[in-house]
């Protein structure tokens, strides 16, 4: 998943404040959190632990047991108990939607994708990226329960290829940086509309057109100007609730929500340059005391002054954004891949499948997914750009060469959050469900080698001056 912008990626530090001693323990953790690639880094680690668990002496069982305890809540006559596995799959996965929405809306008003000229190229680039994966793995599953999983191979995990991006830091350029979180935004998007197109189940349509009516009472608050976030929220949950009983998967209540969030401010730059240095003038007035222990009453008025300025200026849509983003990014992806990513290895003929890990991955599922990830994405990816670029629809981003994009192309093959997510709503059999697993597993770590160093290859020839081709 983005970023919140890639100039956070080497933040300032912090004014100084006093270096009190719990500050002084967690300083070197906020130092990792800074860090871009440290998302991708504890994917990597709760993906590893997930695998351990599960294969210990006795964990496949403990595993499934843990994540299977019921877990919930009774409020008067309404209770509501789901597996802890189902809590994350479907609540916190909304958090991780809601936020993906919010990326995607600011994209549309002020990014990449704000103008036809600026969208083409990553819009046609992750169109390519969807359909050519979904393609190979037809041909490797065209019939039968196998062709259920046909969505797997179209996700691409932004949180690993951006991690990968910032460990390589300049050899990659900036706007090849933000092309492929371009990319990766309508790829998201795209598996947004597939899930809740083709992994649906029968439809509870009271329940759906309760949950229609909950989104529409959030767009009235914000048609009324309405910018608390506790109103969206408590309306946000009575719709997750309905989603949650009409058939569809209640995590989309996250994309939806996203939708009523507001994402106008209500002053302007200079306007709030004006009122801090009104506010900031009136502060100093008063006279200032490095002892004194609290503010006196004219500068706690100044304080709440600037505080309503700050508020202000900033949209709600860019704060939730703000604040959720290190949650869902070191929270919920993180405790998602540790529920779902557990994969017994050893003992696979329980399943219903001789031999070991290879033969696993000999299935039709798993290479479908290998192949549609490792080398659909690439093909698609350069193709529709290539395509693009050609018919003048769009232009290379300033700086990006085709080796560029061919690594970057290949690094999309990154598949983890979204395609395990598929998986889990694609297959009901577990075999099949480890199938998938494992073919997008041995698909990224091929595809996150292979890209790394087809960029490292871009990025030796960019320094030696030898500017390859582009197709202009």
């Amino acid at each position: 998943m983005r970023p919140l912008l890639f100039t956070r990626m080497a933040q300032e530090e912090d004014y100084q404040v006093t270096k009190t001693p719990i500050r002084r323990i967690l300083y070197p953790f906020e130092r990792f959190l800074r860090i871009e690639a440290s998302g991708g880094l504890l994917l990597i680690v709760s993906t590893a632990v997930a695998l351990i668990w599960a294969n210990l002496p006795g964990g496949a069982s403990s595993y499934e047991h843990f994540w299977h305890t019921a877990a919930g809540f009774t409020a008067g006559p309404f209770s509501l108990s789901l597996p802890l596995s189902h809590w994350i799959n479907d609540s916190l996965m909304g958090v991780f939607f809601f936020v993906v929405g919010l990326e995607i809306k600011r994209e549309i008003l002020v990014g990449e994708l704000s103008s036809a000229k600026r969208a083409a190229l990553p819009i046609a680039a992750a169109a390519g990226g969807m359909a050519v994966p979904a393609l190979i793995y037809f041909l490797f599953n065209p019939t039968g329960p196998a062709a259920e999983g046909w969505g797997i191979p179209m996700a691409t995990d932004i949180a690993f290829a951006v991690g990968v991006m910032a460990l390589l830091g300049k050899r990659v350029p900036m706007s090849l940086k933000v092309f492929v979180t371009a990319l990766a935004i309508v790829d998201d998007l795209g598996a947004v509309v597939v899930i809740a197109v083709f992994y649906t189940s029968a439809i509870n349509y009271v329940a759906l057109l309760l949950a229609v009516g909950f989104l529409l009472v959030m767009l009235v608050l914000n048609l009324l100007g309405v910018r608390a976030p506790g109103a969206y929220l408590v309306v946000g949950i009575a719709m997750w609730l309905a989603l949650l009983n009409s058939g569809m998967h209640a995590s989309l209540a996250g994309i939806l929500a996203s939708l009523a969030i507001p994402a106008k401010r209500h002053i302007n730059g200079i306007d709030f340059l004006r009122h801090a240095h009104h506010y900031l003038q009136r502060f100093e007035s008063d006279g200032l005391s490095g002892d004194a222990i609290i503010p006196n009453e004219v500068q706690q008025n100044a304080l709440s002054g600037m505080e309503s300025a700050l508020e202000a200026a900033e949209s709600p849509m860019a704060r939730l954004e703000h604040v959720l983003h290190p949650w869902v990014r070191f929270g919920v992806m993180p405790l998602f891949a540790l529920a779902n990513a557990g994969i017994t290895l050893s003992h696979v003929d329980r399943l219903g499948i001789e031999g070991s890990i290879f033969g696993l991955l000999g299935q039709s599922v798993s290479i479908g997914v290998m192949v549609g990830l490792f080398i659909g994405k690439p093909i698609g990816i350069v193709t529709a750009s290539w395509i693009t670029v050609r018919t003048g629809l769009g232009s290379l981003p300033r700086g990006v060469k085709w080796p560029d994009i061919i690594g970057a192309g290949t690094l999309a093959g990154i598949g983890f959050t979204m395609s395990l997510f598929i998986a889990d709503l694609a297959f009901t059999d577990p075999a099949l469900l480890v199938e998938a697993k494992l073919g997008f597993l041995a698909a990224s770590v091929a595809a996150g080698l292979a890209g790394s160093m087809l960029l490292l290859y871009a990025g030796r020839r960019r320094r030696s001056g030898a500017a390859p081709e582009t197709a202009a």
